[in-house]
């Protein structure tokens, strides 16, 4: 893995991370098919270098926190594992808001349950927004929540998720925020603004569903430069993100130690300015 790093929460961190949800089981609900190839998928990412893991104790719920513990505890000194807070699920798999400090309270409680740990380094509030898009909207009700519980020094650091430039600079004088998650990719660009301008204030941007959104003819354009460096399309879309600012973190996700190596493989991809511009012309 190339030794490019980022400073988020306090400590340098790889810039190619692993995203844990695809380790709960399908629609990310329920146990994982193969528990012994979770946990070695976990073990593996360690190996490759990967010091950033992202999760949520609504994956599952609760089953990819309690994998990541039973894989990795006694965590690593430079593991930063990443949760969020936000959601709940209904008992038929649903994804219902969980926005109220007293939800608040309760999940940092299940994630320092199932984690095993006294206090969370880092904890992305996700704000439902239109639920797969960000919506405006003053959001200072739920971080003035975080920071109260930072307070109490069960978080460290807070991050946020879905959320628009004008929601991040109103969160900015409540609490110091490390990093935004939103969905951003190649041919998805709604965010370029927003990753630049946080690359200004040092603060980490890390975007989700690195293929997510495609055309069929995006999908297509991507596979043809793909097979001409002889890489995968994934692989060549995360190169394409760690190019294209220096405060993005990847936190691809995957349930196969086969897939994790070639994400990871990723991180030493270069692409020279030709192959750059293609890739541009295709958003």
């Amino acid at each position: 893995m190339s030794h490019s790093t980022f400073s988020l929460a306090g400590r340098a961190i790889n810039r190619m991370g692993y995203g844990a949800m695809q380790l709960a089981g399908p629609h990310v609900f329920g146990p994982p098919k193969d528990h012994a190839g979770a946990l070695a998928v976990l073990r593996e990412a360690l190996r490759l270098g990967v010091n950033h893991i992202d999760t949520s104790d609504f994956y599952g719920p609760h089953v990819t926190n309690r994998l990541i513990r039973e894989a990795l505890s006694p965590y690593p000194d430079d593991l930063l594992i990443v949760t969020k807070l936000g959601a709940v699920r209904g008992a038929d798999g649903a994804w219902l808001p969980a926005q109220e400090p007293e939800d608040y309270a309760r999940g940092i409680e299940d994630n320092l349950r199932n984690l095993g740990l006294d206090a969370l380094d880092l904890v992305n509030l996700r704000i439902m927004g239109d639920i797969h898009a960000p919506s405006e909207g003053s959001i200072a009700r739920q971080v003035e929540a975080a920071a109260e519980l930072q307070r109490k020094g069960l978080i460290r650091h807070v991050g946020l998720s879905n959320v628009t430039s004008a929601q991040v600079a109103e969160a900015r004088p409540i609490t110091e925020i490390v990093c935004v998650q939103n969905h951003y990719n190649l041919v998805h660009r709604a965010d370029d603004a927003l990753v630049d301008e946080l690359a200004e204030a040092g603060i980490a941007y890390v975007p989700f569903f690195p293929l997510g959104g495609f055309t069929p003819i995006q999908s297509g354009g991507l596979s043809k430069i793909a097979v001409r460096l002889t890489v995968t399309p994934m692989q060549l879309a995360l190169a394409w993100l760690l190019h294209r600012a220096p405060n993005i973190l990847l936190i691809p996700g995957t349930s196969s130690v086969a897939h994790l190596r070639e994400n990871v493989a990723a991180a030493d991809l270069v692409l020279d300015a030709e192959t750059l511009a293609e890739l541009e012309n295709l958003a």
